[in-house]
């Protein structure tokens, strides 16, 4: 029991620090955004997710709900601390009002639902029903959350690019989700295992597509690029078919 505790502590300690890496890894994505001004083709829908997922995990880590889970309560709150900053600078930046309009209403509406759930538990339920039903909710949104880059994979597999799919996230992704998974393992938590074992799945498969298409990023950007230059001189493909001479002409 001694050396499953140590284990389970220690594993504790690397989850916090994996999803400490994974909570700042979109600082590089932020900059290109701010740098741009845009957010391009970047989904702002993880982020918010993301945030939702650790009010949900900090409430039911809290001991009148889940005693013993400080550790998850730690992360959980950093997590709340760092998403929202996410989201506020994402909005500003979407490039239309469509797009803000969703971001905001997503994130009205799971902010109703955690209200509703944090009211249910507080004054409905009591005891071992609270932590059911909280853990199960937590749980859904935990799936969620690791399930919200679904799109992103299909526009990789679709544009044949991993651009728009940071690298240093996926891998983030992936760790963090097999550490959690191992933790609660230990400490016997379906609550919390069961989405970090889906995380860990679909962290792999985000790592195995980036390995599949890595070798197209530069030559999109490049084709993106070529494209860019050509719109900003007039350059269109009508008029270099004007402007060349023809083959079939006859020669002086």
């Amino acid at each position: 029991m001694g050396v499953i505790h140590i284990l389970h502590t220690a594993f504790g300690i690397f989850g916090i620090l994996n999803t400490l890496l994974l909570l700042l890894a979109p600082r590089i994505t932020f900059q290109r955004v701010i740098r741009k001004r845009s957010t391009e083709n970047f989904s702002g829908i993880p982020y918010v997710i993301s945030l939702v997922n650790c009010l949900f995990s900090m409430w039911y880590s809290l001991p009148f709900v889940s005693p013993n889970n400080m550790l998850v309560t730690i992360i959980a709150a950093s997590g709340t601390s760092i998403q929202p900053i996410h989201v506020l600078i994402f909005l500003p930046f979407a490039p239309s009002w469509k797009e803000k309009a969703k971001i905001s209403g997503i994130l009205f509406l799971f902010f109703l639902i955690f209200s509703t759930v944090a009211l249910v538990s507080i004054f409905a339920l009591h005891g071992h029903k609270r932590k059911l039903f909280c853990g199960f909710i937590s749980g859904i949104v935990g799936i969620s959350m690791y399930g919200s880059p679904l799109t992103i994979l299909r526009q990789v597999i679709k544009t044949k690019s991993v651009e728009y799919m940071p690298l240093f996230l996926s891998i983030f992704v992936f760790t963090c989700g097999v550490t959690w998974l191992v933790y609660r393992l230990l400490g016997v938590d379906p609550f919390i295992y069961v989405p970090n074992m889906i995380g860990a799945l679909l962290g792999l498969v985000q790592l195995i597509l980036y390995a599949v298409y890595r070798d197209n990023k530069r030559g999109v950007k490049k084709e993106a690029t070529d494209v860019s230059v050509d719109m900003e001189l007039g350059n269109t493909n009508e008029e270099k078919l004007a402007n060349t001479p023809s083959q079939n002409a006859t020669i002086p």
